[in-house]
């Protein structure tokens, strides 16, 4: 249940993002910075965090809230951009990797969407999105955060 107090605090996050996701181009990617602040929800069953993408002018926030019934994660994340929640992923840890699944749509195609959490000590973390446009067949990883923390939630 308390898989994600690691993340609880504040984050200085480098994120590299690949341009042209799904794209059978050459891969072009964009680095650019974040802040997160992530708090937690119901004793550690759940939390939120709020992330700015200050050279991009957008936000974005994500609920992640632990089943007790089914002892899985669901993450429910919304973009400043869009205005939009968008479908949940669902998945859980075994150590230090978190893996989390669902469906959703990208250009109007129906994608699967994979997230991996890693736990890489006190102060840093990664996560990392990847897309499958062919039911899961080939992944393609598409962005990347690298995460520093730089203070408690509380500060």
């Amino acid at each position: 249940m308390n898989d994600f107090d690691f993340l609880h605090g504040l984050w200085d996050v480098a994120n590299r993002r690949r341009t042209s996701p799904l794209d059978t181009g050459p891969a072009t990617w964009t680095e650019f910075p974040g802040h997160a602040v992530v708090r937690p929800l119901f004793g550690g069953a759940g939390n939120i965090d709020e992330i700015t993408f200050p050279t991009l002018g957008r936000q974005g926030v994500t609920l992640r809230l632990f089943d007790r019934k089914t002892e899985r994660w669901t993450i429910h994340r919304a973009d400043s951009r869009t205005g939009r929640l968008d479908p949940p992923l669902v998945g859980g840890f075994a150590d230090d990797r978190g893996d989390f699944h669902g469906e959703d749509t990208y250009d109007g195609r129906p994608i699967r969407v994979h997230f991996t959490w890693y736990r890489l000590g006190t102060d840093t973390a990664r996560w990392e999105q990847e897309f499958s446009a062919d039911d899961g067949r080939t992944w393609e990883l598409n962005w990347i955060m690298n995460l520093t923390r730089t203070g408690d939630a509380g500060a």
